[in-house]
This record gives structure tokens, C-alpha cells and sequence, in this order.
């Protein structure tokens, strides 16, 4: 791919990441705003979701990689150790979501589109970035256990936050509804499935950074 249009695709890219953010920001707020609920309050709640976060930090990546100002993060961003755990992460995302709660709910309007964009377009679009625009044949096994340490803590941070507040979320790990031996078996299938998905990212790489494809 020209470098050019590259620029403009991952461009593109990041615009749709930062889109999609932007607008499920503004709708949880102002739904809150709507009842009078604290907005700060609506703020901790949308960086509570494993979908916010891994979103945040694929645009972020993006960005990064467009972006001609060079610092520690940048350059922290663009390693393809980085790439590849956010490209897991997403992948389980868009994954999770078709499996376990697209079947839900059925979002309409504004809330729809900013659903397409999180859950569908930008695992789509990072992973293709990922194949075309990171540098292969660095990834090891050794990364596994250092990609483990986002979803895990996660997920510790989730049931504290639940106890805390007595609401979960996502219904998968509703510990009031579920109880905990569900919802650890219920976590455990995800994290195989970002195992399954890791070591499949890892084996791709170091095929391609052969030159086996």
C-alpha cells in the first residue's frame, strides 16, 4: 500500500475510534444529565467497561501511528508488542459481544451507530491494521503472560467495583444474579478464548515475519 494512502486509511481509522467514543460518551452523560444523575459519576461508569477501554487504547495506537510529534508514549504505543495485546484485546471484544450480548438488546439511533463502531467496525479495522501496518516477527510467548495482566486486572476490577456498587458491567459477571462460580467459569471461558486468540496473533506474526506469507 502506498504510504500515502496508508497515512489517510489509518487516519481514517482513528477518526472512526475516536468517533465512536465520542458519541457513547455523550450519550451515557447525557442520559444522566436527562435525570438529574451525577455526571461525574457517568464518567466513572463509561470507563468502567472493558469495551470503552480497549477502544480507547486502539484509537490511541492509531492516532500514534499518524501522528508526527515523537515521544515516550508515542513511540511506547507503536511497539508491536503493544499492537498485538491491543489487537487481542479488541478481537475478544467484538467476539464477546456477537457471542454473549449482541442478542440483548437492540440498540436504535445514535446508540446504534456508536454499538456498529465499538463493537464491529473498530475490531475490524484494527486488526486489518494491525496485519498491514505493524512490523511482524518480534511477538514470543513470553508476551502472553504480560498481555494476561490487562483483561485479568480488569476483571478483578470489575467484581470490586460491582460489590461496591451492587451493579455489574456486563450480565456475564453479575455476581448478585450469577454467583461467583458462574461467573468465574463464565470468565474463565473468555480468557481461554483471549489465550486462544493471543497465541493464534503470535503464531501470525512470526509466520509473517518469516516471509511465509
Amino acid at each position: 500500500m502506498d504510504a500515502g494512502l496508508r497515512r489517510r486509511w489509518v487516519t481514517l481509522a482513528a477518526v472512526l475510534g475516536w468517533g465512536g467514543l465520542g458519541i457513547q460518551l455523550y450519550l451515557i452523560l447525557f442520559a444522566r444529565w436527562s435525570v438529574g444523575a451525577s455526571l461525574l459519576g457517568g464518567l466513572v461508569s463509561y470507563f468502567s467497561y472493558f469495551t470503552i477501554l480497549t477502544n480507547t487504547l486502539a484509537a490511541t495506537v492509531l492516532t500514534c501511528a499518524v501522528s508526527r510529534r515523537e515521544s515516550a508514549a508515542r513511540r511506547w504505543f507503536l511497539q508491536p508488542s503493544v499492537s498485538g495485546a491491543v489487537a487481542v484485546s479488541i478481537a475478544v471484544v467484538g467476539l464477546a459481544y456477537s457471542l454473549l450480548l449482541r442478542h440483548l438488546w437492540h440498540p436504535q439511533g445514535w446508540q446504534f451507530i456508536a454499538d456498529e463502531l465499538l463493537h464491529d467496525v473498530m475490531p475490524l479495522v484494527f486488526l486489518a491494521y494491525w496485519w498491514c501496518c505493524v512490523p511482524k516477527g518480534t511477538l514470543r510467548l513470553r508476551h502472553l503472560p504480560l498481555w494476561l495482566i490487562y483483561p485479568l486486572g480488569y476483571f478483578a476490577y470489575a467484581l470490586w467495583r460491582g460489590h461496591l456498587l451492587g451493579a455489574y458491567a456486563y450480565p456475564f459477571i453479575d455476581v448478585a444474579t450469577l454467583g461467583y462460580p458462574q461467573v468465574f467459569i463464565n470468565a474463565g471461558g473468555i480468557l481461554a478464548g483471549f489465550v486462544l486468540i493471543a497465541l493464534a496473533v503470535i503464531g501470525i506474526d512470526r509466520r509473517k515475519g518469516r516471509g511465509l506469507d
